[in-house]
């Protein structure tokens, strides 16, 4: 086949290595608008289960992420005055300008073709048996056929912005500062031995109270720098270059989804497709499974010597997909919410506060008081029946919101 994947983020260049390593017949060009080496964000955040689907897919390119990454185990809350910690699941944080080079270099090792500084429109879509758009959730060559995909774009009500610090994390750290138009908070996490991604988010009330909305970049640094002081020790925060500079591009979060995934021969990809909330740290883990069930889509069968209809590869990968974004994408909403309403846990003591953040997740959680969320589930620590009725109201409110997210997506 020849096949175009048009984005030369994680999502394109990895379906595009999986697809060589499949059959190295396949014609596979990556087209990237932007020069080599350039980038948006700093780093990613994943978990080891991803980093063993890799091994299992390319082991060579998993070898590479994995030694360039650095982990953590443990979770950090600055609140107020107060710091918490807590020990949990070990967690990965690669650059993501390292992440591609990686996958760069692996796709260029298989004979993919990668052509940056190469813009590709809608209206001028590339010639090949199978197009691919991985190009984010401002998708160009979706939004050619955005009826014909069914997309939605919900903004959520936060304001948030991506930056980066010299400060290294050695944990993945919260910090809740109170200011006089209410709070505002940063999540912060190591992806090197020298940098840390930051990103920073709070109310719309907050935001213009505060002044960021009108602060030109320097002023707005200088101000988050003050706010967050005690988080970083001294360190400075860190933006993007861009063209004219300005204001900083805060911007509330857009949640997209598409009523279908494929229209011809053409084919969403990662966030084209869809997105998740930031603060679950699960968009490129989501992408890169995306490109690893897409090519197990088009994947000749080793029983078969025929290759599948491109129409039927392209719905099981949609329906495969679609079925394990479920739970991922309801997490997401409720993590969504749960900072939407941050003040209601404010209140809190902070072990407390803490708690209830790693239960953000929840779907039980906006519906109960926290602290009788908080009491229900230490007693399901301890008690089978309280675990067992925690579990029957949660399975009873993910069934409703994932039936009404359906609904959405299907009107």
């Amino acid at each position: 086949m020849e096949i175009a994947c048009v984005g030369g983020g994680p999502a394109g260049l990895y379906l595009s290595i999986l697809l060589k390593r499949d059959d190295p017949g396949h014609d596979v060009t990556v087209h990237e608008r932007d020069p080599e080496g350039s980038t948006y964000g700093w780093g990613v955040t994943y978990w080891r289960p991803l980093l063993d689907a890799l091994h299992r897919h390319d082991p060579e390119s998993a070898r590479a992420v994995e030694e360039h990454s650095v982990s953590w185990r443990d979770g950090v809350a600055h609140v107020g005055g107060a710091t918490v910690r807590h020990r949990g699941d070990t967690g990965h944080g690669i650059g993501r300008h390292r992440l591609l080079e990686i996958l760069a270099a692996r796709a260029r090792s298989l004979g993919v073709r990668l052509a940056y500084d190469d813009e590709i429109t809608g209206a001028h879509p590339p010639a090949a048996d199978l197009v691919v758009a991985a190009d984010g959730a401002g998708s160009a060559v979706r939004g050619r056929h955005a009826g014909a995909f069914g997309t939605r774009v919900r903004p959520g009500r936060n304001r948030y912005l991506w930056l980066g610090t010299t400060k290294v994390f050695d944990a993945f750290t919260f910090a809740f500062t109170e200011t006089a138009h209410g709070w505002i908070w940063a999540y912060g996490y190591g992806y090197g031995p020298a940098h840390s991604t930051c990103v920073v988010e709070c109310a719309p009330e907050t935001w213009t109270g505060l002044g960021l909305d009108r602060a030109d970049e320097g002023e707005g640094l200088v101000l988050l720098e003050k706010l967050f002081a005690g988080l970083l020790d001294g360190h400075p925060l860190t933006t993007r270059p861009r063209p004219g500079g300005g204001p900083l591009p805060w911007q509330p979060f857009r949640t997209l989804t598409n009523r279908t995934w494929s229209h011809g021969n053409l084919v969403l990809l990662g966030d084209a497709a869809h997105t998740t909330h930031y603060s679950i740290g699960a968009g490129t883990t989501l992408a890169l499974e995306d490109a690893a069930a897409l090519a197990a889509a088009l994947r000749v069968p080793r029983a078969r010597r025929a290759r599948p209809a491109l129409s039927d590869a392209l719905a099981r990968y949609e329906r495969e997909r679609r079925a394990a974004l479920l739970p991922v994408q309801s997490a997401a909403r409720y993590s969504a919410r749960f900072y939407e309403n941050l003040p209601r846990y404010l209140a809190l003591p902070p072990e407390q506060m803490f708690a209830l953040l790693g239960q953000r997740h929840s779907p039980l959680l906006p519906y109960l008081p926290p602290r009788l969320y908080h009491r229900l589930d230490r007693a399901a620590g301890q008690f089978a029946p309280a675990r067992a009725l925690k579990r029957r109201l949660g399975r009873h409110l993910a069934r409703t919101a994932q039936a009404r997210a359906l609904a959405r997506a299907d009107g």
